[in-house]
């Protein structure tokens, strides 16, 4: 029997923050500030804000440095979790759309594009953040630091990739200029903290449940890139809720204390074979290859005696199918599946087809169109397209993702009030556990169970608004 504080069902979440830039010809035409306004622009006209819960109950904002950012609706599977995850960029791809009209029929004119990345051209570093439900028993900062080994290694298994140019003010200007593994590993500096943007940690432990603070924590980890292909979010979701599973289970062999956890992430990021040596703090040393493995391995052993679950059975498929390219150095193996493999190929194959140095400007571009969402424009849809990156998810369920809340979490319940108050004059407000309206008279309903579907109280609340009997 599995202990009271492991979740073998979860809530689980994703935050992704998207690079912004207008161009024409090929130059500049709009700064990004004034991109995202113009890409808000009818958000804010609807709702007199800019920071909203869409009809599918996603969060949609602008953040800070002009990022436009969506936050999943609460999923409690790692498929649901992948097609709200895509529902998103369909979100944002439409109003990139609309606003590219607007543009041309006021005669500014210019491309919107949107980046599912996690760097700009000027070393600036946004993030991909996932969210996992744990329970409140849990001790989050031990818990965390067990987690914080594998955190650093996985990227060897679902980094996004990136060419890396040495720029005096970036903080890893001591190497040289070559193919990153990860997007995301020169912009961490600590393993655990609560800090999350003036020294960015592998997890952030700031006690902000969204939810009953009696009954859970969220694990929320930021270290993590934005990944485009389907098979490797899948991997890095399924990986990741299957090693936190083991380890709310003590589930012993999964002890790695690094000696320079901020060193050892810019190492493996910088390896494509996973063999560095990485210091441990007893004065041996391990690599990352030797590392996920051990994972894996008692993954494999643990999931043996799981409920089964698809998607975790493709994950721990996938995971041993790229350890065993890593190992043998035959990512083709794996190069319609996993990110940085698929952007390392085709890198290479263009540079040397033309005979480039690593940073020419048009690889860089290359690197860049890689992530761009619009489909028939960024890289990954051509790919896909062409049967060169695979894909599981179908169309039509990230289209009815947009409109419609997941059924089997708190986002049903929520969904439905969003659906109500679209239209009505009733002032209304939503955050992730309060849904409330301040007339006919004030009311509100805490929402403060993420497994729940259905809340007889909003329901009435609904009922007002719709004046339903």
């Amino acid at each position: 029997m599995a202990p009271s504080s492991v979740f073998t069902r979860r809530i689980m979440g994703i935050e992704t923050e998207y690079g912004i830039t207008c161009t024409q010809d090929g130059s500049r035409r709009l700064s990004p500030d004034d991109s995202a306004r113009y890409l808000f622009r009818p958000v804010v006209e609807q709702y007199q804000a800019s920071n909203i819960f869409t009809p599918n109950s996603s969060r949609l904002y602008l953040d800070v440095g002009s990022h436009p950012e969506v936050a999943t609706p609460e999923c409690d599977s790692v498929r649901q979790l992948l097609t709200y995850d895509l529902a998103g960029d369909a979100i944002l791809n439409e109003l990139a759309i609309d606003a590219e009209q607007r543009l041309a029929r006021e005669g500014i004119g210019g491309e919107i594009s949107l980046f599912k990345n996690n760097v700009d051209s000027l070393g600036n570093s946004y993030g991909c953040h996932e969210n996992y439900l744990v329970a409140r028993d849990v001790v989050l900062k031990a818990l965390s630091m067990q987690l914080v080994p594998f955190l650093i290694t996985r990227q060897l298994i679902c980094g996004a990739g990136k060419i890396y140019r040495p720029h005096p003010a970036s903080p890893s200007k001591d190497y040289g200029l070559g193919f990153c593994i990860s997007q995301r590993a020169d912009h961490v500096w600590d393993a655990v903290s609560s800090a999350t943007t003036r020294s960015r940690p592998i997890i952030n432990t700031r006690d902000e449940p969204h939810a009953d603070s009696h009954r859970f924590r969220r694990l929320h980890v930021i270290v993590g890139d934005s990944t485009i292909a389907q098979p490797t979010t899948r991997l890095k979701i399924g990986s990741t809720l299957l090693v936190l599973e083991m380890l709310e289970a003590k589930t012993p062999g999964l002890d790695f204390d690094f000696a320079d956890p901020s060193r050892a992430i810019r190492d493996i990021a910088r390896d494509i074979t996973g063999t560095t040596p990485i210091a441990l703090a007893d004065g041996t040393h391990t690599n990352a290859l030797a590392v996920q493995r051990t994972f894996l391995d008692a993954a494999t052993a643990y999931y043996a005696n799981r409920t089964p679950d698809p998607d975790l059975a493709a994950a721990l498929d996938l995971w041993q199918r790229t350890l065993d390219a890593i190992d043998s150095g035959q990512l083709h193996e794996v190069g319609t599946e996993i990110d940085w493999i698929i952007k390392y190929q085709l890198i290479q194959r263009y540079q040397h087809s033309q005979n480039l140095p690593l940073d020419h400007p048009k690889l860089l571009r290359l690197d860049l169109a890689y992530h761009d969402i619009r489909p028939g424009r960024g890289l990954g849809s051509i790919l896909a397209q062409k049967n060169l990156m695979d894909t599981f998810i179908s169309d039509q369920d990230i289209a009815s993702a947009v409109t419609q809340a997941p059924t089997t979490t708190r986002a049903h319940a929520r969904g439905k009030f969003l659906h109500a108050i679209k239209g009505s004059d009733i002032p209304a407000s939503v955050d992730w556990t309060r849904c409330a309206i301040s007339r006919p008279e004030p009311a509100s309903v805490d929402m403060l169970d993420p497994f729940q579907t259905d809340y007889p109280e909003l329901d009435e609340l609904i009922n007002t608004i719709t004046g339903a009997p």
